[in-house]
């Protein structure tokens, strides 16, 4: 087997019994692709000849190429290659061992998140008198109430909410499913904007165009909002409030998480209610919590000191009342 034919059954694999998205997949094919191209210029078409050394110049090709490739970007080419190299070995098929597939040291991730001020200039800046205003304003609400990823948000149907139980069930990565909450300013704008809602879309959010109400929705049919259109409507609101940070869709889930860390949620409930497998990928969030820990430090740290010193003025108090 050629390792473009075993890439395609790797593909293959992940669509159908692994059940990933078609997005995955594309990505999947993008990252494997290049390194078969890699191979072939090194005159390489069988899996059993990938070796050590072609694994170091496929890494020292990805860090020079123009233009440049952050760690995190070839990290991504990295583990499509030590999932493939997976595969063959559960298949039987010589190769590299994954295992010895490191992969690159990168920064700390930078999480950006939105305080409570910039969180309520944010929801002031939809106008609720008209369709797609009363629109983003439930979108920015269920961003936040829910830590849904934006890709989550645009694919839901309006019969997947359930507003009297305010809570319902979504399909995250890897077609794991999820339960997630809607508090009371999610559940009031959803309802505001459903009663204006007259078409015939099953989808939940659907693009209006430029025109601001339904007319124009006939020319998308069936189709919902897309993540690039609620990705710039949260630029524009952000933009108009004077909020400098670059906010996206993944900002309002970092500030889903924050808040309820920050509010003294625990770790492994926050990792179910974003859905990560692995609650290593929840951790990120915990250095922007760090308040907590200066108030146990100021809680708690140097109590035996500051009883012994107490003691001790005790004593000397005493002393000078008998003399």
């Amino acid at each position: 087997m050629t390792i473009k034919q075993a890439i395609i059954k790797f593909l293959e694999y992940l669509e159908i019994e692994r059940g990933r998205t078609l997005n995955t997949v594309k990505n999947y094919d993008h990252y494997l692709l290049t390194f078969a191209e890699f191979l072939k210029n090194k005159n390489t078409n069988n899996p059993e000849k990938i070796n050590r050394e072609l694994i170091h110049e496929y890494r020292l090709m990805l860090n020079r190429l123009e233009p440049e490739l952050s760690k995190k970007t070839q990290n991504y080419y990295l583990i499509a290659l030590r999932s493939f190299l997976k595969y063959l070995a559960k298949n039987n098929i010589e190769s590299f061992p994954p295992e010895q597939v490191e992969l690159a040291k990168s920064d700390e991730r930078q999480i950006v998140f939105l305080d409570e001020d910039e969180l309520e200039r944010l929801f002031s800046a939809p106008d609720p008198n008209n369709l797609q205003g009363r629109r983003d304003l439930a979108i920015l609400n269920l961003l936040f109430s829910t830590g849904l990823r934006v890709s989550e948000l645009c694919n839901l149907k309006k019969t997947d909410i359930n507003l009297e139980r305010s809570e319902f069930s979504v399909k995250g990565k890897g077609g794991k499913v999820r339960v997630v909450f809607l508090d009371q300013e999610a559940k009031e704008s959803l309802k505001r904007y459903l009663s204006l809602r007259h078409d015939k879309s099953d989808f939940l959010f659907i693009s209006y165009g430029h025109r601001n109400n339904e007319s124009e929705f006939e020319i998308n049919k069936n189709e919902p909002i897309t993540p690039r259109s609620v990705q710039r409507m949260i630029q524009k609101y952000t933009k108009q409030v004077g909020i400098t940070k670059d906010v996206s869709p993944h900002v309002l889930r970092h500030s889903f998480a924050t808040d309820l860390l920050m509010n003294g949620a625990d770790l492994r409930s926050v990792q179910t209610l974003l859905g990560h497998s692995s609650i290593n990928t929840t951790q990120i969030y915990t250095h922007v919590t760090d308040q907590h820990l200066q108030d146990v430090h100021q809680a708690f740290h140097g109590l035996r000191r500051t009883k012994k010193a107490e003691e001790e003025s005790s004593a000397v108090i005493s002393d000078l009342d008998i003399k």
